[in-house]
């Protein structure tokens, strides 16, 4: 699509961009973009603000920039090292539970073997009630622990994750005064 304005203005030709981003980062993916010479394209976005897709946690963005910009290929380099750096963001955010998810299942499995061996000994031809009773011990654990071992896990994680997270936005910051210093 191409716009042409009548009047005193000059003829411009626009290159288009569509984003589906996290809900929760698009106010930094619309702020962040402007330092790479795009626009909030506000006749794609229905005029009433950010579109959001219905029923998931994702907003779809439409940018638009001017085609002659100058500077357009360092100006594409610095957007490519922060799309690079948000993708990053993202995986860093999954990854804080999925340590701890990882630690609870297995006890939690643990505690289930252990729990399957006290029912079996207890079901046996010959029961084996005090040997049930040892194995039940260790299965109930299994099965309380995993919630602890979850939470605390996951505080430890969410403290060293956030600790990259952090370095992770100042190169963004970074990234996007060095777009905003070649635009300018």
């Amino acid at each position: 699509m191409r716009q042409m304005e009548t009047g005193n203005k000059d003829f411009i030709a626009y290159e288009y961009k569509e984003l589906l981003v996290d809900s929760s980062q698009a106010s930094l993916w619309l702020d962040a973009f402007e330092s790479f010479g795009w626009e909030w394209d506000e006749r794609q976005n229905s005029g009433n603000g950010i579109y959001g897709l219905e029923n998931q946690k994702k907003t779809l963005l439409h940018f638009k920039r001017n085609r002659k910009i100058i500077n357009k290929t360092e100006l594409t380099r610095l957007q490519r090292n922060f799309e690079a750096c948000m993708q990053e963001i993202s995986v860093l955010e999954k990854s804080r539970t999925s340590k701890a998810t990882i630690y609870a299942l297995v006890i939690g499995i643990i505690g289930t073997v252990f729990m399957a061996g006290s029912v079996f000994a207890v079901t046996a031809a010959n029961p084996h009630i005090l040997l049930c009773m040892i194995l039940a011990i260790p299965g109930f654990a299994g099965w309380i622990a995993p919630f602890f071992v979850f939470k605390r896990v996951e505080i430890k994680q969410s403290v060293k994750i956030g600790q990259l997270m952090e370095k992770k936005y100042d190169e963004i910051y970074e990234i996007c005064e060095k777009g905003n210093k070649v635009l300018n």
